[in-house]
């Protein structure tokens, strides 16, 4: 008998996820749109808050302005804006912020005149359960082009390519170049954040820890117990719960209570499954329980925050 067929649409399977695969999949990130700019000097073109957005600078020399803080950007190097921040890109003299226009734009035909500084932009849209999870991110991640990133050069090729002179699938492979870009530079950060600042990302680098961290979000309904992860790790109960807390900045259990939570919202929103239902499917056995949890952390009950986030957008 032959066994089921898999579909082209179905995720792939591995013989064991990694934590930040396994994190990625429920943030649902998807690179949505990239442009090309490069403005007549000086400028200051800014951005307003609330969209994730990366850049690569493609030419010249440009100046990051993000929460009270100011970066410079060479040719070739990426910055990535993971929570969405107000920020500016600033020529050199600096013009006042603005926001972008058409005529910013920019295309292989129209001459570079008094134009310092080209880049690209990309845009993510992410799942409901992305915010609390990306919250531990820094205003703005940032990797230099050189030898620790040979990938950097090779992706922006591409992604111009497609921008420039788009083929059939041209969106899919700017999608996807685009969501290859932000999990570089969340691996980067990880690797490269000295101060070890506790959140998901920090923990699932840690080579042991991160397993346990895997297990639960890949089976958050299950009545995981610390010894328990503690096994899947081979460190002691101790050893385990304090490294756990040092990273994640959290005890297991309080984590666990996030991701279930946050699982609990991507049901609510995403299907018409009833709330005892969605409570179960997440690990609560009480829809009481589930229903005080789920008020604390997003302020309102499970079915007045599914109508709410199922509202239409107003137009305009």
């Amino acid at each position: 008998m032959l066994g089921k067929t898999k579909k082209l649409t179905d995720p792939p399977i591995f013989e064991e996820t990694d934590a930040l695969s396994e994190v990625l999949v429920r943030v649902r990130l998807q690179g949505a749109a990239a442009r090309r700019y490069a403005p007549l000097a000086p400028f200051g073109i800014g951005r307003e808050a609330g969209t994730r957005q990366l850049h690569i600078v493609e030419a010249g020399t440009l100046t990051l302005s993000v929460d009270g803080e100011t970066i410079p950007l060479g040719s070739g190097d990426l910055v990535l804006l993971p929570r969405g921040h107000a920020h500016a890109l600033r020529s050199l003299p600096p013009g006042p912020p603005r926001p972008p226009t058409p005529e910013d734009r920019y295309v292989d035909e129209v001459p570079p005149g008094d134009r310092p500084g080209r880049w690209l932009t990309g845009t993510f849209a992410v799942a409901v359960a992305a915010e609390p999870v990306l919250a531990v991110l820094p205003p703005a991640l940032v990797l230099r082009n050189g030898p620790e990133t040979p990938w950097l050069p090779l992706s922006t090729h591409l992604l111009v390519a497609e921008i420039s002179r788009p083929s059939p699938g041209a969106a899919v492979m700017i999608s996807r170049i685009l969501d290859l870009l932000f999990i570089h530079a969340l691996r980067a950060w990880a690797r490269t954040d000295t101060g070890r600042t506790p959140g998901w990302l920090t923990g699932a680098a840690d080579p042991l820890v991160g397993r346990a961290i895997a297990a639960m979000h890949r089976d958050p309904a299950h009545a995981w117990t610390v010894p328990e992860l503690a096994r899947l790790t081979t460190l002691s109960r101790s050893t385990f719960a304090e490294r756990f807390r040092l990273l994640l900045g959290s005890p297991p259990a309080a984590y666990l209570a996030g991701v279930r939570l946050r699982r609990a919202a991507e049901l609510l929103r995403a299907t018409a499954d009833p709330v005892g239902v969605v409570a179960r499917r997440v690990g609560y056995a009480s829809d009481a329980a589930f229903i005080r949890a789920f008020t604390r952390r997003y302020g309102t009950q499970p079915g007045r925050w599914r109508r709410a986030v199922s509202q239409p957008t107003p137009a305009g």
